[in-house]
Order: structure tokens, then sequence, then C-alpha cells
């Protein structure tokens, strides 16, 4: 099957009336863990005042309050966005269903917020009934081959894991770091059973939808739903699976093998989408309005 990249859009604003209800990925889109992008900001909020409803949908590990919280410390106005799902809501719908079952915690203790209020008691790796992977315990110094001798430990004991975050890496600041899925992906090739929350697996999908038909209080057709979002692996996947467009911003993860966030390569975009099997229904640098 031949897969070719669609030109690239300038502006948002061309796409934005075919739809209703955009779900927009937050890291690499809307803030690069450092700084908000102010035009980004503006597009979804412009988006927003012409009748537009934003849910935020991100792979962040955390709950959707403590997500309000960091954007908010980012600058990212609430004016941009509706409403907040994270695959750490997901998670927490994962843990509350295995209620008193003992949780080992792979992650960084900012993590934890996402076992408040539940029934679920933190132990070691032993004494454990399964594993909930947030990230790597240091994103600043580990890389996932540090966790070969964690990643037997729980293989040994046969730990079923929830991968809290199925993204590979993220942006933070000009630097690319490690997150959940990379630990994840190793401990399933390692024969290891890891259920994924968030993208591109359906299930943060449909939250993310009825949260919108909420908030329009009405149903969404699928025909003008719009994901939005820089990951070929979680975003255009999740889209294509779920079966919504999608627009795809360049700058994020895949900048530079895309030859830079300036200057994009539509050569190696064509050749990132064609090993995908998928293309995005428009293409754009960065989200302008």
């Amino acid at each position: 099957m031949s897969i070719s990249s669609p030109p690239f859009t300038t502006h948002f604003s061309a796409l934005a009336s075919a739809y209703d209800v955009v779900l927009c990925d937050v890291w690499g889109v809307v803030h690069n863990g450092v700084v908000a992008f102010a035009e980004a900001c503006d597009a979804l909020a412009r988006f927003r005042r012409q009748g537009g409803t934003v849910v935020l949908i991100t792979n962040a590990p955390r709950p959707a309050a403590v997500v309000m919280t960091i954007l908010d410390g980012l600058h990212v106005a609430r004016a941009a966005y509706d409403a907040i799902v994270s695959s750490g809501d997901v998670t927490r719908a994962v843990i509350a269903a295995r209620a008193g079952e003992r949780v080992f915690h792979v992650g960084p203790q900012r993590d934890v917020p996402m076992f408040e209020g539940l029934d679920a008691p933190l132990a070691g790796v032993e004494s454990a009934d399964y594993v909930v992977c947030s990230g790597l315990f240091d994103d600043t110094t580990e890389s996932p081959h540090d966790y070969a001798a964690l990643i037997a430990a729980m293989r040994e004991h046969d730990l079923p894991m929830v991968c809290a975050n199925p993204d590979i890496v993220v942006e933070r600041g000009d630097k690319l770091v490690y997150c959940a899925g990379a630990i994840a992906d190793l401990y399933a090739a390692a024969g290891g059973d890891v259920l994924y929350a968030g993208k591109p697996y359906r299930p943060i999908y449909e939250q993310a939808v009825e949260v919108a038909r909420c908030a329009r209080g009405r149903a969404v057709e699928p025909a003008r739903l719009l994901a939005i979002g820089d990951s070929v692996r979680t975003d255009l996947k999740g889209a294509a699976a779920f079966g919504i467009d999608c627009l795809f911003v360049t700058g994020g993860i895949h900048a530079e093998e895309l030859g830079g966030r300036d200057r994009p390569s539509t050569a190696a975009l064509g050749d990132i989408f064609a090993a995908a099997g998928l293309a995005p229904k428009a293409v754009m640098q960065r989200l302008v309005w």
C-alpha cells in the first residue's frame, strides 16, 4: 500500500470549521515540559470561541486534576480547553477494579497521587499482585536498559503490568526523556503481560468522547472529531484505530528525525507515515490558528 504525506497546512483555521470536537495531545503540542506554546494555546482558545470543544487527551500518568495544576504552572490558559482526560485517569479505573490487591509501583514519587483514595496497598516486587509502571524512577539519569534486573524479577513472580503512560519518550525542553512505555515494551518483549492505559488504545478515546458529549450536551459524530498530536505511535495510530481524523504536528518528538523543527523534510515525513502504514488528514509544523 502506498502512503503519501498530505501537504503542510499553515493555519488550523483552514480546518477548524469541519470539526466540533478536538482531542488534543498535550506534551509536544501544547507545551514541551518547560514552557507553554502560546500560539497553540491561542489556536485552541479560538476554536472554542467558535463553538468547538477541546478535550486535552494525555498519556500523563497522573489524574486530570494534577495535570491541570501542572498546566497552570506552565501558563497554559484554561481558555484553551474544556476538560482533560489522562492515562492516569484510565489507570485509576483499572486499579479501582483490582481493589485490595497489592501493587508494586515502578515510577517517580511524583506519580504516587495516582493511588490516592484507592484501595491499592503498595508492596515490594516479591509480595505484589501486579505492577503499575508510570515511568522511570529517575528519568534524568536512567535509561530503560537499567531495568533489566527488575524486569527479570517481575517476570520471575509472573506479575501483570499496567502501563500508565504508553509513550516511549517525550520532550522536556530541548531533550527527550524516556517514559513508562519504554519499560513496558521491554517487559512485554520478555514475555510479561502488559495492559497499556492511554493512547493509542481505545479506552482513553472513549472516555474523552464521553467527556466531550457531556460538555456539549449532545452526541458527537465521529466525522466531526479531530485528534491533534505529534506522535505516530500514540496519536496517529490511536486516531486511526478509533476511526477519526488526525492533524499531525511535526515540531514534537519526531522533529529531529524530520530534519529539525523549522525545516522538516517532507521525504522523511513520508517515510515515517509509510513505515506506520498510515497518513494523517493534515500536517502542521506547529499548531497555529
